[in-house]
């Protein structure tokens, strides 16, 4: 994106925080125009002491006190808005992208890592809030602080100020190789840390299996390679802001020096009163203190732009159709034709698949690793869009076509583990949040998961991430449960008594026989015990000589 661009995407997300935003700089402006009053009640002050000038004391001391009070109130207020506009605005930003990345098409295995995304939307919504609510307002703030500090200062002797402005080379920091190099160098640490959470994310998910495995050892050096990577880049970033502010702050400091020079000779000619010598040295820090805060935002401005890109790609991702679901009544089918899908690698997986699973038939697909099953059943749920041919629904009065917006009339049990962290109750009513407990007791029953009220704490018995606490096939039979439990028309099963022994298979197909009668049913298993339960048969094979897929149906 180009910095153009950047700030247009910043602006759209700051919607309804701008007026905050704005009170702040408000704020923070008459902090500044009261910190410029004080060092003229100062020099006042000293000129009345030294008898330089004639004045009421106690009215200059008055309003001395006056400006300190009224710089700590605002320095109060301001800090507890900012840090109000600040939450807000990250809570709004999350949620936004996190409702846009449950909505986005799936995409296979170009889809972004867990841990890329998690990273995202934590550390780099963070930059983004803390450099609208903060760096923003606070460069605004500071320039106002800049400028009025540089008139204040002209007003008082105008060739100390050209000669301060000529000396504090601030214009070496805008150069565009600078601000190329540093948005370079920043985009690699955000990628490199992204990789950083990915890597922490996904061994940790899977640390059993990593013991298992005996591969702690690899995975820990991979952290360790990752994070020595991580540590230069921060390194040699930090290396090149570290020279380009001291050069920098060596025009500071050569400013400073004539200011204070300039101030004792003008003090021995007689030209300088104290009260304006202690006005040049309070302005030259009002104007040095400045120029280095806007220096040293530059570099988190281009942070700032690094971490915009990486989120406006997450709200670039294209989102699935929306509107208002098309349930379908009664018995549905599903009418496949002339299906064909490759992914984007180009593995071809589906070419002219046709077969039309009826209205409460109960359909069992089986193949091979790899054949194109569970694929099918995403191109039926419309999580993937078919190359060529089309997918549709149809009841007794009408046809529609395989859409996001028909996946209200499916239940859905994906192949393994599925369970979230929660109690085996908020699991099941994903299925249907005002699912009564008889209906609960129901669904368990007709799983053959009846063990659930043996549990200590039966419905309410907690499970960790991915079904922690329970075992494979328990957490499977709770999952076919859940999907039970959803209202719609046509059952998705995929391999849903991979885990179960062969008495427990034998109880759930006969009581799932019975209680599905009049919804379409679709299993996709290996097992030919299930498929001779079943009223069709799909079976999808590969010949040797082409990738082409037989169809072979039997009743």
């Amino acid at each position: 994106m180009k910095i153009f661009d950047c700030v247009q995407w910043l602006w759209k997300v700051s919607r309804g925080v701008r007026l905050s935003i704005a009170g702040s700089i408000l704020m923070g402006a008459v902090h500044v125009g009261a910190s410029l009053y004080f060092v003229y009640v100062c020099k006042q002050l000293i000129d009345i002491a030294t008898r330089e000038t004639d004045g009421n004391l106690g009215v200059y001391i008055g309003a001395l006190v006056g400006c300190m009070v009224l710089q700590l109130v605002l320095s109060a207020v301001r800090s507890r808005w900012v840090s109000r506009t600040e939450i807000r605005l990250r809570n709004e930003l999350r949620q936004r992208l996190f409702t846009h990345l449950m909505g986005s098409c799936w995409m296979g295995k170009n889809t972004l890592h867990t841990g890329d995304m998690l990273n995202r939307l934590e550390e780099d919504v963070l930059t983004v809030s803390d450099a609208l609510c903060r760096t923003v307002p606070s460069v605004c703030v500071t320039t106002v602080q800049l400028v009025g500090a540089l008139w204040f200062l002209a007003r008082l002797d105008m060739r100390l100020t050209g000669i301060l402005v000529f000396i504090m080379p601030v214009a070496l920091l805008f150069s565009k190789s600078y601000v190329r190099r540093m948005r370079r160098m920043s985009r690699d640490i955000r990628r490199v840390d992204s990789l950083v959470q990915s890597h922490l994310q996904e061994n940790l998910q899977h640390r059993i299996l990593i013991r298992t495995l005996e591969y702690t050892a690899q995975a820990i050096n991979k952290l360790v390679s990752i994070q020595t990577d991580l540590q230069r880049r921060v390194v040699k970033r930090t290396d090149f802001s570290v020279f380009s502010r001291s050069m920098v702050q060596v025009g500071f400091m050569a400013g400073y020096t004539v200011a204070f020079l300039w101030g004792v000779f003008g003090l021995q000619g007689g030209t300088v009163t104290f009260g304006m010598m202690a006005a040049f040295l309070q302005l030259v820090s009002q104007v040095q203190r400045p120029m280095v805060d806007l220096s040293r935002q530059i570099p988190a401005f281009i942070r700032v732009f690094t971490s915009t890109e990486r989120l406006a790609e997450l709200a670039a991702l294209p989102l699935e159709e929306q509107g208002q679901p098309v349930r379908l009544n009664g018995s549905i089918g599903i009418r496949v034709g002339h299906l064909s899908f490759a992914y984007p690698e180009g593995r071809q997986v589906l070419t002219d698949f046709t077969h039309d699973f009826a209205p409460g038939s109960l359909t069992a697909i089986v193949g091979e690793t790899g054949v194109g099953k569970s694929t099918l059943i995403k191109l039926i749920l419309a999580l993937l869009q078919p190359d060529g041919g089309k997918i549709e629904l149809y009841d007794s009065a009408r046809t529609v076509v395989a859409s996001p917006l028909t996946r209200c009339n499916f239940s859905y049990v994906p192949q393994g583990n599925t369970l979230i962290s929660g109690s085996v109750r908020d699991n099941l009513r994903m299925g249907n949040p005002t699912a009564t407990d008889d209906e609960l007791r129901q669904a368990l029953h007709v799983a053959a998961a009846d063990f659930v009220y043996a549990l200590p704490d039966g419905l309410d018995t907690l499970c960790g991430e991915q079904g922690t606490g329970l075992s494979e096939g328990q957490a499977q039979r709770i999952a076919i449960a859940r999907g039970l439990l959803r209202p719609g028309g046509i059952l998705l099963l995929d391999e849903p008594t991979s885990a179960l022994d062969n008495e427990t298979e034998r109880i759930l197909l006969d009581r799932l026989s019975r209680k599905v009668e009049g919804k379409t049913l679709i299993l996709i298993t290996h097992r030919e015990t299930i498929a001779g339960l079943c009223t069709q048969v799909v079976r999808m094979k590969k010949t040797e000589t082409t990738p082409q897929l037989q169809i072979v149906k039997k009743r």
